[in-house]
């Protein structure tokens, strides 16, 4: 069993649905049903509260910083219909909201693309649209699609942007790709791909599960000659979709099934380990054998 490392308050006041490390460690933004943001410097395992961002109405859902090539850009989501972008001044070290991007109904999930397609944001919302808002020659531009998911959009992740199969070069295109992938409350895993106008279309719809797909995670290919993707959801499952270059449907596992609602999912930095949260307040680490290609539990959080 793995143990914590050091814990400590956080003076929210009230339940945490989410904590982002920015790209170097140094920073750790918190969100809160009490409407606040936290932002805390980490130097040597010790947390300093550096500030906190009041601009919601209502439960912040999820953060999520940008690249630092950017500056310092943090975005939130939240039940008040609205996704936060926030900037911080070098120079005075204060944050301020530099754009407001407005959903019809709670906004459950937003992703940065990475970087290498510029600084553009994926949000989600229960109204069922999917919105991309990109900076395009220093103006915030948004697209809207509808109808992404029959009755609320709950997750949103961006796929890595190095064509597959560049690394082991049995990739026949050059370029970054510009694809992501979504979970909704009709119980299906959708894959978005951009076409060469920018606008994007649905690629394909992935079913495996009977009850709202509540996260999704696209795990880091690093250019081999494969996809990835990990789908958690309300029917107590994960399923690991994987799809090789030369192929044309996504094939599914299903890791056993766990004892309570499938909150989140997420990916280590290579891509070869899963991290699994579940509504029992259990983290799991899981891992696939090579040689048979089973998934394996290796270590579990209580």
């Amino acid at each position: 069993m793995t143990t914590p490392l050091q814990t400590f308050d956080t003076k929210h006041n009230d339940i945490i649905h989410d904590a982002k490390l920015d790209y170097y460690g140094k920073k750790l933004a918190t969100c809160s049903s009490d409407k606040t943001i936290m932002i805390f410097e980490i130097v040597n395992n010790e947390q300093k509260h550096l500030t906190t961002l009041n601009g919601h109405r209502g439960p912040v859902w999820q953060v999520d910083w940008a690249h630092p090539r950017f500056g310092s850009f943090l975005a939130s989501c939240s039940y008040d219909n609205r996704v936060l972008i926030w900037k911080e001044n070098d120079d005075q070290k204060q944050w301020q909201i530099i754009k407001e991007i407005q959903h019809e109904a709670s906004v459950n999930s937003i992703a940065w693309a990475p970087h290498d397609l510029g600084l553009c944001l994926a949000s989600v919302s229960s109204d069922s649209t999917l919105k991309i808002t990109s900076l395009v020659d220093s103006q915030w531009v948004t697209k809207s699609y509808n109808n992404a998911h029959n009755a609320g959009c709950n997750a949103v992740s961006w796929a890595p942007a190095s064509q597959v199969g560049s690394l082991t070069g049995s990739s026949n295109s050059t370029g970054h790709v510009k694809r992501l992938v979504t979970g909704g409350c009709d119980n299906q895993v959708s894959i978005w791909t951009a076409q060469e106008n920018g606008e994007f279309i649905k690629e394909a719809n992935l079913t495996g599960h009977s009850d709202w797909v509540r996260d999704v995670a696209w795990s880091p290919n690093i250019g081999l000659p494969y996809e990835c993707i990990a789908s958690a959801s309300q029917d107590k499952t994960v399923n690991i979709w994987t799809k090789n270059n030369n192929e044309k449907t996504w094939n599914k596992v299903s890791l056993p099934k766990f004892g309570s609602t499938v909150w989140r999912v997420s990916w280590s930095f290579t891509g070869n380990m899963l991290a699994v949260t579940t509504a029992d307040n259990k983290v799991t680490m899981w891992k696939e054998d090579l040689e048979g290609g089973e998934w394996k539990c290796v270590s579990n959080l209580n």
